[in-house]
């Protein structure tokens, strides 16, 4: 679970939602100050239990380099209310989703630079083998090539085995997530000395989450295929995996390894844990707006 900073949006930064062809998404959307994008647009996929404000802290630096960046929450998550159907969360849905929201994003139908925290990378590069629309870059951040496994793991199949067990009723999901909160998840951000109104935040999004879309989210993370040589045999879009050297999610190792097997650019971010736009948002920015520009020249 990203735990953002702040959540105080800079100036250039504004909630909107996004329609597309497949529904309305909500998101956050930063312009330049000057209101000139003179480059290609971005789009950024959350993680699993995350949400755009896990981008607050990269966003309004990422437009000033002279575009627009939208991060969205997909169905399910957050602000982006979704049914109880379980197959409306499979892989190739949310995919789809990310491409219409591509696509609204970049109207013109010249592409965006997609990135995916995470989960949100297992989607975005779900995204990029569809090729459902132009993607000018891919990039991986902190995310792997498959499952997910070490300690996150055994925390995500607590998770799971509590809420099939409440079955399919929406009220016994709503509390056995209400329970997770209270029992797991704040418990852990106390101790860490998180501050009261980011814990509200973090409590009012955690609930907000589509009992539906958890369970299947968190599923595909244990069963998620490796799928690097087929992204590696597109022989495009220019490839990023960018992630911070203290990752406990996937190892920083198995990162590095996947990003020789896409021939893909690597950059450690040295202090950053598993959100180094949360922790090393300076670093993470600039890295980001330097591979963006050298994808549109390419």
């Amino acid at each position: 679970m990203s735990t953002p900073r702040y959540l105080d949006l800079p100036d250039q930064v504004r909630p909107v939602a996004i329609a597309s062809e497949r529904g309305a998404f909500a998101a956050l959307e930063a312009r330049p100050a000057s209101g000139v994008c003179e480059r290609r647009p971005a789009l950024l996929v959350p993680g699993f239990t995350g949400s755009k404000e896990d981008f607050i802290p990269v966003l309004q630096s990422l437009a000033a380099a002279g575009r627009r960046v939208v991060a969205m929450d997909m169905l399910g998550q957050y602000e982006s209310q979704g049914g109880t159907d379980p197959g409306r969360y499979a892989p190739a849905e949310l995919a789809a989703d990310v491409a219409a929201v591509a696509g609204a994003v970049a109207s013109d139908g010249h592409g965006v630079h997609l990135l995916g925290h995470a989960f949100g990378g297992l989607i975005a590069r779900d995204t990029a083998l569809a090729a459902a629309m132009p993607i000018l870059s891919l990039t991986l951040l902190s995310s792997g090539p498959g499952s997910l496994s070490r300690e996150r793991a055994g925390l995500l199949r607590g998770m799971l085995t509590a809420l099939e067990e409440a079955g399919s009723s929406p009220a016994r999901s709503r509390v056995t997530i209400e329970m997770l909160w209270n029992e797991q998840l704040e418990p852990k951000v106390r101790a860490d000395g998180v501050p009261e109104h980011i814990i509200a935040f973090l409590r009012k999004r955690m609930l907000s989450n589509s009992p539906a879309g958890l369970v299947a989210m968190g599923k595909y993370l244990f069963t998620c295929p490796d799928r690097t040589e087929q992204l590696a045999s597109l022989g495009g879009p220019p490839i990023l995996v960018l992630y911070g050297e203290n990752d406990d999610a996937w190892r920083p190792a198995v990162q590095e390894r996947m990003a020789r097997r896409l021939g893909a650019e690597r950059i450690c971010i040295p202090g950053a844990g598993h959100s180094p736009a949360v922790e090393a948002p300076e670093t993470t920015a600039s890295m980001l707006s330097a591979f963006w520009r050298a994808a549109e020249s390419s």
